[in-house]
């Protein structure tokens, strides 16, 4: 199933949103489900990362243009060299979802509750809205 994924941060001063396509291959009937296909596809995505590795790496002209519209430009290096735990990882993102770190919007209506039958369609725009908590004293 082809979903567009938009993730936005609160607490960043750009406000760019980038919508990003995606390729799951189960249809998620519950926000559990959703949630924890996309932390799979992720942790996927970052293994396949770490297991490839340019001998020199470089940009293309064109993605340092692709890169500097999304405000970051680097090579995209992983210096954690350890492999994510799934199991940890969907767990930590079900649990900042319960505790209010992030809200997740499907055609524009949040969705809130976990276990509720869920209804997607071909090419649904998901957005996850993550919340930055404020650092700094009190003194």
């Amino acid at each position: 199933m082809k979903l567009y994924v938009t993730v936005k941060n609160l607490g960043k001063r750009k406000n760019v949103l980038t919508k990003l396509g995606i390729e799951l291959p189960i249809i998620p009937t519950t926000l559990r489900e959703l949630i924890t296909e996309v932390v799979s596809l992720n942790v996927q995505q970052l293994n396949d990362k770490q297991q490839s590795t340019a001998l020199i790496p470089f940009l293309t002209e064109t993605e340092i243009e692709e890169r500097g519209e999304s405000g970051k430009i680097g090579f995209g290096a992983v210096y954690n060299e350890q492999s994510p735990d799934l199991a940890k990882a969907v767990e930590t993102a079900i649990v900042a979802f319960e505790d209010g770190f992030y809200k997740v919007f499907i055609r524009e209506d949040e969705k809130s509750n976990l276990e509720l039958p869920l209804t997607l369609n071909e090419e649904d725009e998901i957005v996850f809205i993550r919340f930055t908590m404020l650092a700094g004293s009190l003194w």
